[in-house]
């Protein structure tokens, strides 16, 4: 790889993705922009499918896919399964998304790649754990629905799935995780080994602290919009201006800040009020009051007493205001970034600081089969080799 990346910390580690939309190219994601060479291995003849998805997928591969390498192969053929081993041969990590069985009945399971490559990191990205569930599909919003996520996240009745594809990504971050602990352990033992993240295993973990509240309090939770917060104030508030701004009063130190600022000394003085949990208990009539307060304020007014008090507060932003937002452009938390049709945006960076270490765009997203010449010259071939594999449609550069 080039010289201006080998000071990251994955700089050396060569890792093969046969992944597609989210789960697999956010794993990729993490590994890329911290110093991996990724190495996009893409469907034949167009390439990842998620490349030309509309609406709210238009913008999948341009986020998840910077910092790789593609190679476009033909799987079904012998020459691309051929090829691939090769690539196996000298590489330290591989994973993939794709469902239930579909990389074993190509040859290409854990135990065959294995063979190949006894130090290969192995990392299988999938819905479910081995269990009575595992040969099912998996969709995000699917184990969102049925983990629990999406009942917490609706108001009763109406189960609604996180905003964001939290689950794809969390399972991509955890098989990522996984790999660096297996890359690291292989230091010690020489081998690698069979890493699995999974979807539904994520969507426990994250609903484990509503699960954890029944089983100490023996009643069921309730969706987030309707159950009963353990803060006595933690709301979406209107101001005269009609914006909306979320303040959260997590400590009776906060409650002295803001009763002081916004000039509520008859609420602080209130007995009722005193600590976060006689406060929850006035909620009812407390909450009320406090909106009725807040739609007096303008919302610049609001914000500069929330700042004043140094109390956790957030104005309801869309994700296109973070584009401009002051924090993530003077932190260097944003990335310019090409996308389809010539346009370019600002996208987020991985959320990671490491001492000097500045995870940043190195390489454009991948056209499909960009770098296929250098990636193959790596493993031994030569120009003519390489032109007759795309010749005979083995392997395929798209520009």
């Amino acid at each position: 790889m080039p010289d201006k990346e080998s000071h990251l910390p994955l700089s050396g580690i060569k890792a093969l993705e046969l992944g597609h939309a989210i789960l697999g190219p956010s794993c990729g994601q993490i590994l890329a922009d911290m110093g991996a060479d990724v190495i996009h291995v893409e469907r034949a003849p167009e390439g990842d499918y998620t490349r030309n998805l509309p609406g709210m997928g238009s913008g999948f591969h341009s986020y998840f896919n910077r910092n790789k390498r593609s190679l476009v192969i033909d799987l079904k053929s012998e020459q691309g399964k051929e090829l691939l081993k090769k690539l196996i041969a000298s590489a330290d990590v591989m994973y993939d998304n794709f469902g239930p069985g579909a990389v074993d009945r190509l040859g290409f399971s854990y135990e065959a790649c294995s063979a190949i490559n006894p130090r290969l990191i192995y990392c299988s990205l999938k819905g479910f754990m081995p269990g009575p569930y595992e040969h099912r599909p998996s969709l995000d919003n699917l184990v969102q629905m049925m983990g629990g996520l999406a009942y917490m996240t609706g108001p009763a009745g109406r189960p609604l799935r996180a905003g964001a594809s939290v689950i794809d990504i969390m399972g991509g971050t955890f098989g990522a995780l996984g790999i660096i602990a297996a890359l690291y352990e292989r230091q010690r033992t020489g081998k690698g080994q069979l890493v699995r993240a999974t979807l539904y295993e994520a969507t426990a973990y994250l609903v484990g602290q509503h699960m954890a509240m029944t089983a100490i309090t023996g009643e069921p939770a309730q969706p987030m919009p309707e159950g009963e917060m353990p803060w006595g104030v933690y709301d979406l508030f209107e101001t005269e201006d009609g914006e909306t701004i979320f303040i959260g009063i997590t400590s009776d130190a906060h409650w002295q800040r803001f009763c002081e600022v916004f000039g509520m000394e008859d609420l602080f003085a209130d007995e009722r009020l005193k600590t976060n949990n006689s406060r929850c208990a006035e909620r009812k009539w407390l909450i009320p009051k406090l909106s009725e307060v807040f739609r007096k304020i303008p919302s610049e007014a609001v914000v500069d007493g929330c700042e004043k008090s140094v109390i956790p507060f957030a104005p309801v932003r869309r994700p296109d205001e973070l584009f401009d937002d002051p924090h993530l452009n003077e932190s260097g938390g944003l990335v310019d970034t090409p996308l389809p049709g010539g346009k370019r945006g600002k996208l987020p960076k991985i959320p990671l600081r490491m001492g000097d270490y500045e995870f940043d765009m190195r390489h454009d997203p991948p056209k499909p089969g960009e770098g296929t010449h250098e990636i193959l010259k790596a493993i031994g071939m030569n120009e003519a080799e390489i032109d007759t594999l795309i010749q005979e449609g083995i392997v395929h550069i798209k520009e």
